[in-house]
């Protein structure tokens, strides 16, 4: 594959705030990381002063890219995939902010359930998105591009069974009816997150086939 970059100049702002929004999506899951691990240890400070910086921050990423769009006569990417993509990324961090606020408004309910195969699996799809975003810069061949992509999706699936088992012993096990509620909408918000980095990555693939 001939280099995006060498096809259609040498630009690096675009990539540079598409990989910083990448990073403040991967960031985010280790704000929801260390809550939980705070929520474990029974620590009163708990804030979401953190994921509120990491989707304001990417918010401004945001900007900056749309601003740059209307500044640029030449962009290194189809203007409207680098919309797509920087959508895609920002609804990462704002999906793990939602997370958080959803915990902190009935922790208690959280005593005694293991999310660490969730966190396992939001972990490895957000670095997968960083990866593939830094691999547009000197232009990812094809081939690493569906490797990659393919990596994602079979996290998602595995998102997929992980809540299914989850859902599976929350109708048939022994809950309050708020329980259920709450621990409902949390599971299906984690699996959301995993669904947004695979759009993401989708999006990448798709970008890379056309210049392919």
């Amino acid at each position: 594959m001939l280099s995006i970059k060498k096809l259609l100049g040498h630009d690096e702002k675009f990539f540079d705030l598409l990989e910083a929004s990448a990073q403040q999506a991967d960031s985010s899951v280790h704000h929801l990381v260390g809550l939980l691990a705070k929520l474990e240890k029974h620590d009163s400070a708990q804030s979401l002063e953190e994921f509120v910086h990491s989707r304001r921050k990417d918010k401004k990423i945001t900007q900056e890219l749309t601003e740059q769009l209307c500044k640029t006569f030449i962009t290194p990417l189809e203007r409207e995939d680098i919309q797509a993509l920087a959508a895609a990324l920002y609804k990462i961090p704002k999906t793990v902010e939602k997370i958080g606020e959803r915990i902190l408004i009935c922790p208690g309910d959280l005593h005694g359930r293991n999310f660490e195969k969730h966190l396992q699996l939001l972990d490895q799809a957000a670095e997968a998105v960083l990866a593939m975003v830094k691999e547009l810069r000197n232009g990812t061949d094809v081939a690493t591009a569906r490797e990659m992509n393919a990596r994602l999706q079979t996290i998602e699936g595995d998102a997929d069974k992980l809540e299914l088992d989850l859902l599976r012993d929350l109708y048939h096990g022994d809950y309050e009816a708020k329980q259920i509620i709450f621990l409902r909408d949390l599971y299906e918000l984690l699996e959301k997150v995993i669904d947004r980095c695979r759009d993401a990555g989708n999006i990448i693939l798709q970008v890379v086939l056309k210049y392919s």
